[in-house]
């Protein structure tokens, strides 16, 4: 079905400028993700490529912090999003979903160290999760069998965590 060229403006707009994702835009102008990726994809091969405009306009509108604030708040929804696909993958076994939940944890880590040095506030957030995993490995080294447990209420905890401290 054809869509009018205000349809795809706007869904672009809520993109870029909005800094709302793909799939938030593609909602709110009721389009099909699928269609609204299409026209991301089209506009990208004729010079538009609307991801490095949304970056340009995050930069522009404010400064290194903003632009880290935004990397480092996207890099938290897609940390969370991963730990509940691990949690809800059955084929992967307890002990590989520990080991890929760690590998996570040490990347994340990486991530907020160099966030901290532009953002003050996310030192105590930093604290708070070295403090978590500091835990997490004492509790799989002394009482491995409630490992998993452990790891479900801490993704439980996780956005009271980042209320309390960030």
């Amino acid at each position: 079905m054809a869509r009018p060229q205000e349809t795809r403006d706007k869904v672009r707009r809520l993109y870029v400028f909005d800094q709302l994702s793909l799939e938030l835009a593609a909602l709110q102008a009721d389009v099909p993700v699928a269609t609204a990726r299409k026209w991301k994809q089209a506009d990208k091969a004729k010079g538009d490529d609307w991801d490095k405009v949304k970056a340009a306009h995050v930069m522009a509108s404010g400064g290194a912090e903003e632009v880290s604030r935004a990397i480092f708040t996207g890099l938290l929804l897609q940390y969370q999003k991963v730990v509940e696909e691990i949690n809800l993958n059955e084929d992967k076994t307890p002990e590989s979903k520990v080991e890929t939940l760690t590998k996570l944890a040490d990347a994340f880590n990486k991530a907020v160290a160099a966030s901290t040095k532009v953002l003050p506030e996310t030192n105590r957030l930093a604290v708070a999760m070295e403090t978590v995993r500091a835990f997490g490995d004492f509790v799989r080294e002394k009482r491995p069998a409630v490992a998993m447990d452990f790891i479900e209420l801490i993704e439980e905890f996780a956005p009271e965590l980042e209320r309390r401290f960030a």
